[in-house]
């Protein structure tokens, strides 16, 4: 409710007004900057935050203080696809919309409990099989057995890690029965010889060996698929935060392009965003490598086009990447990062390998935390906490996963002194001296002055304004104020690459970077339930939410419990080479024997050994820098009940 400072560690955080707040850290951050440059700083952000918040902090950090160092939490959910989309299309962004639920008449969903993370998509893909049981078909990609897979006419239960094995044998299938698009893989794609000599190498015995399934599983799925006039692949983080989630994602395009079922209604590779505003971040350049519209830091004629927006000299955005996610808070820990601004997230918690965020944050010399929320696990580290306004508390847009922009009016007053994030930054930029710069009357004016900046690129949204986002949303590509929006994208067949053709891009299996042995022999998979979101700094405060599950658990399958002696709600600690989670256990044939499942929205500050991500590990995707969250080696065993246990 009001901005808080300590000016050493070992005091509590007090008091202060914004303006002793701002100042005290435009002074920590003068000072870091002048003594070891700029790129000793680094600022956090959230797939949560409005457009118009992420434009105002990225033109900060970028143009301003030039270092390149503002990475989100969208490293962390959905890099992997946006590197995917880039690769082999041209360009971030799901060719596809919503409305294609409706027309589809096969859905794919790998590495995605729709049920409980997309519960409105989920009810629109169940309505869709309701009206014509006979002719749409769901496929389901899934070790576990969830609420999603209960509806699948095929699920394949995989072992975790293998998606890419069975996408590839997918494609190997399609190849040997003919239910390919020669005509369209011929006119408007290039790579495919090369992919499909390396489709065919593996045999689908091999290959269904390797992901632990019958071979007509495999054999099933790709002819589902091929013979489908229209195909809808959806999938999020259990292709996402894996070390090869890049090359999963370029999997799912590569089946769709060799089929030819991308661009038309009802069909097409469509990634579900993980956060309300994860593409509108990416679209004003909310990651270390990007610039508004899609540009890239690495282009000199991006970085001299929006230093030309801003007012600035065409040589002012640093040429180089920043850190990204996992990087920064290596920085911190190896002393290359002093100062770090944390915003509308909880790293503390949803980070891998929590003693290494913890690590991270306590060797920093400076933790900016600006939330809605405390205490978190987080803000304990901060020196410097300032009240940000919640998202009915101020206006400005978010961009959905299908592009599709909306307009959230602000609904009611903040309480206390919380001001939007924008506002902040904007209050900060002018503690730094740059106050002309960014004299932003209001979220509108941030918003005209980013939709100017994108005119003739990609993700051109120089048509769009509030007065007709006030009306109704709308898709961008949008350049022109008469314009309708763009429902889908390449129609036309045409791509936005260099020879206008779509890429096959080679896709060899990794295994895992952590492989389960004599010491670990169990796979540890996470995820979300259904109802919490996140690390429960909002929705853990609701009793009737927390009613059905209030406390972690580990879901384990009969054969590993009896190994480990346990039995129905008794109390196990699993253990990975980096930290220590206890909850009680579930025994269920849900799960596959072999793999263990615990939710991870559940922090340090609820309990020590609560957090899943005590055990996960950091290892990273090279090409999308997201970590792999999805699987960890770890080893069981029963325990005592601990004093401080809820009763059951």
């Amino acid at each position: 409710m009001h901005p808080l400072v300590r000016r050493h560690r070992d005091e509590p955080l007090k008091r202060a007004s914004w303006d002793e707040a701002l100042d005290y850290t435009a002074s920590r951050f003068k000072e870091i900057i002048e003594r070891h440059g700029p790129d000793a700083v680094a600022f956090y952000g959230s797939g949560q935050l409005l457009t118009e918040d992420y434009y105002v902090f990225n033109k900060l950090v970028k143009g301003f203080l030039g270092t390149n160092n503002f990475d989100t939490n969208s490293r962390l959910c959905m890099a992997s696809t946006a590197a995917a989309y880039a690769r082999a299309l041209g360009s971030d962004g799901p060719p596809g919309c919503y409305a294609d639920i409706e027309l589809a008449n096969l859905f794919m969903l790998l590495g995605t409990n729709t049920a409980w993370c997309h519960p409105i998509l989920f009810r629109r893909i169940e309505k869709r099989k309701r009206q014509d049981p006979a002719d749409v078909k769901v496929i389901v990609v899934d070790p576990r057995r969830t609420r999603t897979a209960e509806v699948a006419d095929l699920h394949l239960p995989i072992r975790p890690g293998t998606d890419l094995i069975l996408l590839n044998a997918m494609l190997a299938e399609l190849i040997r029965n003919e239910l390919i698009d020669r005509k369209f893989i011929r006119e408007h794609t290039s790579g495919w010889e090369e992919i499909r000599h390396s489709a065919m190498a593996w045999p689908i015995e091999r290959s269904a060996a390797v992901c632990g399934i019958a071979p007509s599983l495999i054999s099933e799925a790709a002819t589902m698929f091929g013979r489908a006039p229209r195909p809808l692949s959806m999938w999020s983080m259990g292709a996402n935060q894996s070390t090869s989630g890049t090359q999963k994602n370029l999997a799912i395009i590569n089946l769709h392009l060799a089929t030819g079922t991308i661009g038309r209604p009802g069909c097409g590779p469509f990634s579900l965003t993980g956060q309300p505003n994860a593409m509108g971040g990416r679209e004003t350049g909310g990651l270390a490598h990007l610039l508004p519209g899609y540009r890239r830091v690495s282009n000199e004629g991006d970085r001299i086009a929006v230093a030309r927006g801003w007012g600035l000299r065409p040589a002012a955005i640093a040429p180089e990447p920043g850190l990204s996610a996992l990087e920064i808070f290596d920085g911190l820990t190896d002393g290359r990062v002093k100062a770090v601004w944390i915003i509308c997230t909880n790293p503390a918690v949803s980070m891998p390998n929590l003693d290494h965020a913890a690590r991270a944050l306590a060797k920093a010399d400076l933790v900016v935390a600006q939330d809605s929320f405390h205490p978190t696990d987080t803000t304990m580290y901060a020196d410097v906490v300032l009240p940000a306004a919640h998202w009915p508390e101020k206006e400005g847009v978010m961009t959905n996963s299908e592009r599709r922009i909306t307009y959230l009016p602000k609904l009611l007053d903040s309480p206390g002194e919380a001001l939007p994030d924008w506002k902040i930054g904007a209050l900060f930029a002018q503690a730094l001296g740059y106050g002309e710069n960014f004299d932003y009357a209001n979220a509108e004016s941030i918003f005209e002055e980013y939709r100017k900046l994108t005119a003739g690129t990609l993700v051109d949204i120089s048509g769009i304004s509030y007065g007709r986002l006030r009306k109704s949303p709308l898709q961008w590509p949008c350049p022109e104020e008469e314009h309708p929006g763009t429902e889908r994208l390449y129609g036309d067949q045409t791509f936005p690459t260099p020879d206008g053709r779509a890429r096959f891009i080679l896709t060899g299996y990794q295994p895992p970077a952590e492989i389960p042995d004599a010491e670990y022999p169990l796979i540890l998979t996470t995820g979300r339930i259904r109802n919490q979101w996140h690390t429960m700094t909002r929705t853990g405060k609701a009793a009737a939410l927390l009613k059905d599950t209030p406390e972690p658990y580990l879901e384990v399958h009969p054969e590993d419990a009896a190994a480990a002696g346990l039995q129905e709600h008794d109390w196990a600690e699993a253990r990975s080479r980096r930290g220590v989670m206890v909850a009680r256990v579930r025994i269920t044939k849900a799960i596959p024997s072999g793999t263990c499942f615990a939710p991870f929205h559940w922090g340090r500050l609820s309990g020590e050994g609560n957090a899943a991500n005590n055990l996960t590990n950091r290892a990273m995707d090279p090409i999308s820098k997201q970590p792999e969250l999805k699987f960890a080696a770890i080893k069981l065993r029963a325990i005592p009940t601990p004093a401080s246990a809820p009763p059951k």
